[in-house]
């Protein structure tokens, strides 16, 4: 920034009031301070900018010239300042957003329209990654984390959580029956997802009873849409996320399996936004929008 820009201010308000002390009101300073500003200011510029006597203040013909120009820089500062300061309070501009690929689309993506609806100065621009991004780097306003949040310096509002619960087509159930207890488990074709924290192993509980289990099948892969659709055409029985199979338990694509029982681990969801003690209105609403969309099935899911 200009390094007489206080001086400079300090001038554009005698020019505009026609007073020492009136510009001193105008800028919270006293009527000295702007009279020693204009000074300095003359002295850097080496030309007089002001006629001053006891009863007024008038510009020089250099000062005419001098206000001319700069009036117009300070009126787009002015404006400039009220816009910007229009970003904290009027949700606007773009959102760019970090979502995992199956979360994001299945939970987060249906909740966009109405969100754009009721924010329409809002522009998204959302990325579909299940790596970590580095958030400040590169250039995201919210992601979304499914576990870990990762940098402690970063600002995470906890959206819930969730858990899994045992699954299985119908088809299944027909040719290789129910399971009567979490050990015949043991017995049947299990569909294991290897990124879940827990995996080999199962770790379910139900009342206070919990089973650790170590289950075998035909299928384990790291993606958990693949295990869905295994269980779906009858592979096996799967431990999946409440998110992910209720759309399949109440079409009756799947059913559950050993009812009551879940995973003892919750796995919670946040949504991270860079470090900082303001945060721009468009992420506010944005968290607080989506936070209160998912409160319903989170609530659900993490009983």
């Amino acid at each position: 920034m200009y390094e007489g820009f206080d001086e400079v201010v300090a001038f554009a308000a005698v020019a505009n009031t026609g007073s020492f002390k009136a510009a001193g009101v105008q800028l919270g300073r006293d009527a000295s301070v702007i009279s020693r500003r204009l000074s300095q200011l003359e002295s850097r510029l080496g030309v007089r900018l002001l006629v001053r006597t006891t009863r007024s203040v008038s510009l020089t013909e250099a000062g005419t010239f001098y206000f001319r120009r700069i009036r117009s820089v300070l009126d787009k500062l002015d404006q400039a300042t009220r816009e910007v300061g229009d970003f904290a309070a009027t949700p606007q501009g773009e959102l760019k957003l970090s979502l995992p690929v199956t979360y994001g689309r299945e939970v987060i993506a249906p909740l966009i329209p109405d969100f754009l609806l009721k924010y329409p100065r809002i522009h998204i621009d959302a990325h579909f990654l299940d790596r970590m991004v580095d958030i400040v780097s590169e250039g995201f306003d919210v992601v979304i984390r499914i576990g870990m949040v990762g940098d402690s310096s970063l600002i995470a509002r906890k959206l819930g959580t969730f858990r899994s619960r045992l699954i299985a087509s119908p088809s299944y159930v027909a040719r290789k029956g129910m399971p009567a207890s979490p050990d015949e488990l043991l017995a049947h074709s299990c569909l294991g997802f290897t990124h879940h924290p827990d995996w080999p192993n199962w770790v379910i509980e139900m009342e206070g009873e919990q089973k650790t289990l170590r289950p075998q099948g035909p299928f384990v892969a790291n993606s958990s849409e693949s295990i869905i659709v295994a269980a779906l055409k009858g592979a096996g029985i799967a431990l999946a996320p409440d998110w992910m199979v209720a759309p399949h338990l109440k079409a009756g694509s799947l059913v559950e399996v050993l009812p009551g029982w879940r995973s003892v681990r919750e796995i919670s969801v946040h949504a991270v936004m860079p470090p900082g003690a303001l945060v721009p209105a468009k992420t506010r609403v944005f968290v607080d929008e989506i936070g209160e969309a998912l409160r319903p099935a989170m609530s659900a899911a993490s009983r």
